[in-house]
């Protein structure tokens, strides 16, 4: 809230005027009761109805002021912690979501920052109204009669009891019943992206009855919830009502004592009430800050996370070195955090020429797709060195380490926006000519010029519009566009048929040169033609050469090229 300090101090001020005009009106009652009413002085009573208008206008002014203000401030405030909170997520290393489901994390960028807007906009704003007419009250009680006060001094800790008794039971409730909504959401964020699988296995039935559960748990946590703050509420409200009943009784005897007049002992009720009601109001506005601060919790909990792998404190430049495209790794070993105890690279070691085309081949498992998030610096290794163009990448930015390359990975990744913004996602600042040479050279432009809006088509979530191979092509574009020193090819062909891949095989030889590229392909007929070929296995290299040195070794590649060539 410190950027908006002057805005607060404004409405604060605006709600200190409101409540004591409301403070005010008590004493206007008395003085039309004492000099009004019991005087039978119409003069008195016409002076002070202008009065009480003028005090309405002031009540009126002020309450729009802080009710402005206070939604202003609540809107802005939950602006900026949700850009904060996405900003820091998107920050997170992959390693926090191998823990984290995702619908966990939108349920708390989404329902977590709106009970949060909802306590900043609006029931923190009635929160401070009612404890400074609270304490306004107490105050103009203590003006009025000093016996009348000290009795309702000594009610008000028995009706404050249950509020901290039972508030603290309450905050517990709102985070467990956050919790449950998070998990329901991540249920139901990862079935509507899988709802092909869902309905080709007919599972519709098994996910209702799942999902019917976490909804009876949401249910439960509030059924819970509401029982203890119904509870708080009712405590509350017998307490201090009843309290004015006693005040009542006591307070007539004082006037027909005549230590007190009618007009006081109005003015006194009046405070009363002003006091029971802010305190029943306080009480149930608690809950729902208790259930804010739950949310708060657990905003604070992922804004604290620190990614697993981060700038240095002072990078390295990796641009303008004397040997850009060169990779090397040297000895090293790594653990994927969600499986410690198996090593998906063992004592790894390669170095890769500027320039030079190098394949990774393997059976599944072997750490191919690990050299490739090791590269790009997902994870960091436990031991060993990897170099990008003479720079250890753990003393450049991630950012500039990024840059320098370009993945086309096996599951082509398509967004929800247009043709061009997909292409254009790795160089925003490309023309038009620039985003169609990329997708002529992917051969894509074949089917983007037959659909409906060509390059400005939105082609839905995930590319649901396209087929698996032309959202592979827009991928393979996109590479092509970046146009960046190091190309990771990861089965980028997997997707096409046969015409498809050769001529996107055509296309990636002219772009391959001159650049360092790394191909992951279990089909050896898309790197026979490499530079080089590493054939992995278990996280070690198990030999290297070209495909012809290759195939007459009697190893695990001359019996992956049997089964793969034989006719």
């Amino acid at each position: 809230m410190a950027p908006y300090k002057w805005r607060f101090v404004l409405a604060m001020a605006a709600l200190g005027v409101a409540a004591s005009t409301v403070l005010v009106i008590g004493q206007g009652l008395k003085h039309v009761i004492d000099q009004g009413l019991s005087a039978q002085n119409a003069a008195t009573l016409d002076s002070t109805l202008f009065a009480l208008l003028g005090m309405l206008l002031i009540l009126g002014a002020s309450t729009y002021i802080r009710y402005y203000l206070m939604t202003w401030l609540g809107q802005r405030f939950v602006a900026d912690i949700r850009r904060a909170v996405f900003g820091h997520i998107l920050s997170l290393s992959p390693s926090f979501y191998e823990r984290t489901r995702t619908g966990e994390v939108i349920s708390r960028l989404t329902n977590d920052t709106a009970a949060v807007e909802n306590v900043v906009g609006g029931v923190f704003s009635f929160a401070l109204r009612n404890l400074v007419l609270l304490i306004g009250g107490l105050v103009m009680m203590f003006v009025t009669s000093v016996k009348l006060s000290l009795l309702v001094v000594c009610v008000i800790p028995v009706a404050m009891a249950p509020i901290v008794i039972l508030g603290r039971r309450v905050r517990k409730l709102s985070r467990a019943a956050t919790d449950r909504v998070a998990d329901a959401s991540a249920y139901v964020d990862e079935t509507l992206h899988e709802v092909r699988t869902v309905q080709a296995y007919a599972h519709e039935a098994v996910d209702r009855e799942a999902f019917g559960r976490f909804a009876e748990a949401i249910f439960k946590v509030g059924e819970s919830k509401a029982r203890i703050q119904g509870a708080l509420i009712a405590a509350v409200i017998v307490l201090a009502f009843g309290a004015i009943g006693v005040i009542l009784w006591l307070g007539g005897r004082d006037v027909i004592a005549g230590v007190i007049t009618p007009g006081a002992l109005s003015a006194f009720v009046f405070y009363a009430i002003i006091v029971a009601n802010a305190s029943a109001a306080v009480s149930e506005l608690y809950g729902e800050l208790m259930r804010a601060a739950g949310s708060s919790e657990r905003l604070s909990e992922l804004l604290d996370t620190v990614p697993d792998v981060a700038d240095p404190v002072a990078p390295l430049p990796i641009v303008g070195t004397d040997s850009p495209g060169k990779i090397s790794l040297q000895g090293v070993t790594f653990h994927y955090p969600s499986r410690p105890d198996a090593a998906a690279l063992s004592d790894f070691g390669c170095e890769i020429s500027p320039g030079e085309v190098v394949a990774l081949v393997g059976p599944s498992g072997a750490g191919k797709t690990t050299v490739f998030q090791l590269l790009l610096r997902f994870y960091d290794p436990q031991a060993g060195r990897i170099e990008l163009n003479g720079v250890d990448i753990r003393r450049a930015a991630l950012q500039d380490v990024r840059r320098q390359i370009a993945l086309v990975s096996q599951d082509p990744v398509i967004f929800g926006s247009s043709v061009a913004d997909n292409v254009r996602y790795g160089r925003l600042d490309a023309t038009e000519a620039e985003v169609r040479a990329a997708c002529e050279a992917a051969y894509a432009t074949e089917f983007i010029d037959r659909l409906p809006n060509s390059f400005a088509t939105n082609l839905g979530e995930r590319g649901v519009k396209l087929s698996g191979g032309q959202r592979q092509r827009i991928a393979i574009a996109r590479a092509f566009l970046a146009d960046r020193r190091v190309l990771l090819l990861d089965e980028a062909t997997s997707a096409l048929d046969a015409e498809s891949e050769r001529m996107v095989q055509l296309a990636m030889e002219k772009l391959m040169q001159g650049r360092t590229t790394l191909i992951i392909a279990h089909r050896l007929a898309t790197v026979k033609s490499a530079h080089r070929i590493v054939v992995m296995d278990q996280g070690r290299i198990v030999s290297v050469g070209t495909h012809e040195e290759l195939v007459q070794q009697d190893g695990l590649y001359s019996r992956l090229a049997a089964l793969q060539f034989a006719t």
